[in-house]
């Protein structure tokens, strides 16, 4: 007697195709819905209307004004050099990230067992600190009468909050201080992950340290540097806590301002909520916009190789 293999018409079928990947995260997706998807939702409907402290209250009733606010936004000269700010500031910080973190996690395939678990330790230690406690021991750090760091500089009582450039250089300092771990981890994971005959062959062909670094590791990291860039991005793109705790707010006459303190002030110090949540939409839709191009160019460079 032959057995005929395979399903036949009355058997259930396996679950199979396009559908699988969106069954696992069918679970993931809902709760990231219930997180993301309404407060977005209710960001972008109040920046449609008229919002201030008298509907908050419930007094009087909203006024949907449209674009207005918008429009009243994009008018105003402020936001732009606070645009241009945020834009040059989240730059040199994710530089800078990418660069400590990176020549770090190179470090740590240098050196042996124990100093490479010291730096993870602190790495990680400098990671986990709040970010209101980081920021106040910068501050306490760089004080103009107790901090160590104008003794042994020799600044006297020079106050690093004072200047424009160098309370953007400060705070820069405290973001990098707290991000570049997370960089150094994921890099160091990539790294390990490199077969060690790959590199060994490029040291024998006589490759230097940095055309190992830019012509083999990097376009194998290619990913995780994907990853760790887009991270970075919209981590210091959003940078609050670090310039409000440092500067006070945003420094004297609003010259540290960056678009987060910018809209923080428009909502809450100003109460209009509808004008703070008009710059959260235009800054989500940038990192998107953002992050939209820079993917597609990693991957219309991937199909060139």
């Amino acid at each position: 007697m032959r057995v005929r293999r395979g399903w036949s018409r009355s058997s259930p079928r396996p679950l199979g195709g396009w559908t699988t990947p969106w069954l696992y995260l069918a679970p993931a997706l809902v709760v990231l819905g219930g997180l993301l998807v309404y407060p977005i939702y209710q960001l972008g409907l109040i920046s449609f209307f008229q919002y201030t402290q008298a509907q908050v209250s419930g007094g009087e009733p909203t006024t949907f004004k449209g674009f207005g606010n918008y429009a009243e936004l994009f008018s105003d000269s402020q936001f732009w050099q606070v645009l241009l700010s945020t834009v040059l500031f989240a730059g040199a910080c994710v530089v800078s990230t990418l660069a400590v973190g990176c020549a770090l996690a190179v470090l740590l395939t240098r050196v042996r067992a124990v100093p490479r678990l010291v730096l993870m330790l602190a790495a990680l230690g400098a990671w986990a600190t709040p970010a209101v406690t980081g920021s106040t021991v910068w501050l306490l750090l760089f004080d103009p009468d107790f901090g160590p760091v104008n003794r042994i500089l020799g600044l006297g009582d020079h106050s690093w909050t004072y200047g424009r450039l160098s309370a953007f250089f400060l705070v820069l300092l405290e973001v990098v201080w707290c991000s570049f771990p997370f960089v150094m981890v994921t890099v160091y994971a990539g790294i390990r992950a490199v077969p060690s005959e790959v590199l060994e062959a490029a040291a024998l062909d006589g490759a230097s340290q940095w055309r190992i670094w830019r012509s083999i590791l990097t376009p194998m990291l290619r990913p995780i540097l994907t990853v760790v860039t887009i991270q970075s991005v919209i981590w210091d793109f959003k940078v609050f806590t670090q310039i409000y705790v440092m500067t006070n707010g945003g420094g004297i006459a609003g010259q540290n301002l960056v678009l987060n303190v910018y809209a923080y002030q428009q909502a809450f110090a100003s109460s209009k909520y509808s004008l703070g949540s008009a710059i959260g939409v235009v800054m989500l839709l940038m990192l998107l916009a953002v992050t939209l191009i820079y993917l597609r160019l990693l991957r219309r460079q991937g199909e060139e190789l």
